[in-house]
C-alpha cells in the first residue's frame, strides 16, 4: 500500500519558518518532519509514498533529489572531471512521488489530484505536520475488519481541530469544526482510505475535513481508530521546540525505528 501525505499548505501559524520552506520541510533534529512521518510508516513496511505538494513544492523535490547528500558521506572529486562518490550509503528503500497539487488547492482537492498515483486501491493518508507512535499495522488491520470507506485515527487532546462523535461500535457519526463546548477527541490524521473516497471529492475547492467527512459520517462510512499513545502536531513555534527537545533528549515517542 501507498502512503499519501498532505504537504502543500502554507503553514501560516508557524510563519517564522514556513516563509522559507514548506511546513513539512521544517526540521526536527536536523531532518524535515516529513522525513519523520515517512520513517514511522517505513517502520511498518510502508515504503511507497505520494507527497501532495503545493506551496514551495520545488523545495521538497530538491530535497529528495539530493537525499544521498543529506544522509551519506560524500566525496566530490574535481581532479578528473566532476565525480561524486557516495560513502557508506544510508538511504531508505523508498519510492517517493512528489506531485504538484497546486498552490491554493484545498486538502480534498489535493487528494483528488493524486488519484492516478494510487490506482484506485486502498491507501494511507495523513498530514505532513504531525508525528505519533501509532501502530500502523494495527490501524490497517482494524480498517480491513469493518469494510467501511475511511478509518481515521482519533486522539484525545485539546487542539483546535475537527471534532468527532463516535458510537459504541467505533463508527464516526458526525464530523464538525471544534467549538468551546466540545470534548477533546479529535482527528489525528493517520487515515486509511478505500478508493470510494474519491466519490466524495469534487474539485480543487474541496476541503477534506468539511463536506466529504460530514457525508462519510452521515453514510456510516467513517470509522474511528482510537490512539491513546503519543500524538503531536507542529502548528506553532512552541510545538516545534517541544518536538525538538524530545528528539534532542532521545525521548521522542514517535521514533519507533532503529538507527
Amino acid at each position: 500500500m501507498k502512503a499519501v501525505i498532505l504537504a502543500g499548505g502554507l503553514g501560516t501559524r508557524i510563519s517564522e519558518e514556513s516563509h522559507l520552506r514548506p511546513k513539512p520541510m521544517i526540521e526536527i533534529g536536523g531532518m524535515p518532519i516529513l522525513w519523520h512521518i515517512m520513517k514511522i510508516y517505513s517502520h511498518y513496511g510502508v515504503r511507497d509514498f505520494v507527497i501532495c505538494a503545493g506551496y514551495m513544492q520545488h523545495v521538497i523535490k530538491e530535497w529528495f533529489a539530493d537525499y544521498f547528500l543529506h544522509t551519506s558521506d560524500v566525496t566530490f572529486d574535481f581532479t578528473n572531471g566532476h565525480d561524486v562518490i557516495i560513502h557508506d550509503q544510508r538511504c531508505e528503500p523508498w519510492r517517493v512521488t512528489v506531485v504538484d497539487t497546486g498552490l491554493n488547492t484545498m486538502t480534498g482537492g489535493r487528494v483528488l489530484r493524486i488519484r492516478k498515483f494510487v490506482e484506485d486501491k486502498p491507501f494511507f493518508l495523513t498530514y505532513g505536520d504531525a508525528v505519533a507512535d501509532v501502530d500502523i499495522g494495527a490501524l490497517l488491520k482494524f480498517h480491513r475488519s469493518h469494510n467501511k470507506c475511511v478509518t481515521m485515527t482519533t486522539v484525545n487532546i485539546a487542539q483546535q481541530k475537527g471534532v468527532l462523535e463516535i458510537n459504541k461500535d467505533n463508527m464516526i457519526t458526525a464530523f464538525r469544526e471544534k467549538d468551546n463546548q466540545d470534548a477533546t477527541l479529535i482527528n489525528g490524521g493517520f487515515m486509511v482510505c478505500n478508493s470510494q473516497i474519491f466519490d466524495y471529492l469534487q474539485g480543487d475547492w474541496t476541503v477534506l475535513e468539511r463536506q466529504p467527512m460530514r457525508q462519510l459520517a452521515s453514510a456510516g462510512q467513517l470509522m474511528s481508530y482510537y490512539h491513546k499513545g503519543f500524538w503531536q502536531c507542529m502548528d506553532t513555534k512552541r510545538e516545534k521546540e517541544m518536538l525538538e527537545d524530545l528528539w534532542a533528549g532521545e525521548k521522542a515517542p514517535w521514533k519507533l525505528w532503529e538507527e
